[in-house]
This record gives structure tokens, C-alpha cells and sequence, in this order.
């Protein structure tokens, strides 16, 4: 079985409502909301994270 470590970005709140990511298993990276810290979670391939990053960089009107 994998084992993620989740981490929080750095620019995340005080107020406990965000996603984490954990990219410790090569290529993939696993992404989970930050209140429910035993899942579920998505993992994502090394090719799909990366478009996912782009589309947030150049599209405002991103909507996840």
C-alpha cells in the first residue's frame, strides 16, 4: 500500500479549509481536502498534474 505524506501550501489559511498534496511517490501526485484528513483522496498521474497546474496558471475561468 502507498503511503502520501499531505502537506499544505505555504499561502493556505488559518482557518483549516484547504487541499493538501503529497508528491513523495514518483510520478504521481495524490490531492485531498484538508478537513478530512483519512480520505478520500485523487491521484494523478505525472502528465495529468502537470495540465492540471498549466490550465490554473492561464485560465481565469477555471472552475474545479
Amino acid at each position: 500500500m502507498t503511503t502520501f505524506r499531505f502537506y499544505k501550501s505555504s499561502y493556505s489559511g488559518s482557518q483549516g479549509e484547504c487541499v493538501e498534496v503529497a508528491r513523495n511517490v514518483p510520478q504521481v501526485t495524490a490531492i485531498r481536502d484538508s478537513k478530512y484528513p483519512a480520505g478520500p483522496y485523487i491521484v494523478l498521474g505525472a502528465g495529468a498534474w502537470s495540465s492540471f497546474m498549466e490550465a490554473l496558471k492561464t485560465d481565469d475561468s477555471a472552475v474545479l
